[in-house]
């Protein structure tokens, strides 16, 4: 059984019960300063000040400590965040006369300065919450070129699915109304076109207007389906139409312009 000094007058009876609790744990192990500075990588020197109560023991150093003698840490935590708020008032550090300078504190207290082996928790904390700083940062970038690349992309398409008119393309939108399309079927290397669109390959469906429909409506006409007013916009009568071009040709009845429907229009 150790000998103890007695604690400094004035200490607060929050950190006077941690540190009797330190103590009495202290004691229980049978270990001595050396050897509790070896098993918990703080200094022989500075147990000294926590077990005197000259100094508030760190978290990490309370925890090593309980779980040394077999003790639950969880309540010795509790005692040492009790402890902590009567020494950060400045009532609970008692009047022990001796120096409490906060950088020589932390200079004994930490393993590396003592060429002891380090604790852990403190670095788990740091390397956590750098983790979590570069994962967000590694979203955020993604993020970023994911729009970029996105935009870059649409853009690219959209200009690909459309192709160059023809010269006898659609006459250009009035100030007094909707554009006007004409059908002027004419056929080159075997396919026909209309003179709106030369597209082989655009998707269209009910719902959308343009020159590409207007061109589709033109071909409809030609093949002898009725698709309405060639006025750009495909409506129910075109959607009819395509739906009986679509199973002349023995495609998929589905109402809808695509490849295939258009090399059956064109031909």
């Amino acid at each position: 059984m150790s000998r103890w000094k007695p604690l400094p007058a004035g200490l607060d009876p929050r950190v006077r019960q941690l540190v009797v609790r330190l103590r009495r744990l202290k004691d229980h192990g049978g270990l001595s300063l050396r050897q509790l500075a070896a098993k918990t990588g703080y200094s022989a020197k500075s147990w000294e000040r926590y077990l005197g109560g000259r100094s508030l023991p760190p978290g990490e150093a309370v925890e090593a400590l309980a779980r040394i003698a077999g003790d639950d840490p969880t309540r010795l935590l509790a005692l040492r965040e009790v402890a902590a708020e009567a020494w950060g008032d400045g009532r609970g550090r008692g009047s022990s006369g001796a120096p409490d300078d906060v950088s020589v504190r932390a200079a004994e207290e930490s393993p590396a300065a003592a060429g002891e082996p380090r604790t852990y928790g403190r670095s788990l904390r740091v390397a956590l919450v750098a983790g979590a700083v570069a994962l967000v940062l590694a979203v955020s970038s993604a993020v970023l070129l994911a729009v970029r690349f996105t935009g870059q992309g649409t853009g690219n398409t959209a200009a690909s699915a459309t192709p160059p008119l023809s010269s006898a393309a659609s006459q250009p939108p009035s100030s007094s109304g909707p554009p006007r399309y004409t059908c002027r079927p004419e056929r080159i290397d075997g396919l026909w076109y209309a003179g709106n669109s030369r597209t082989r390959d655009a998707v269209l469906a009910e719902g959308q207007a343009g020159p590409q429909v207007a061109e589709a409506q033109c071909l409809l006409r030609r093949a002898g389906f009725s698709p309405g007013v060639v006025d750009g916009i495909y409506g129910p009568l075109t959607r009819s139409a395509v739906e009986r071009v679509q199973r002349r040709a023995d495609l998929v009845v589905d109402g809808i312009i695509g490849p295939h429907t258009w090399e059956a229009l064109r031909r």
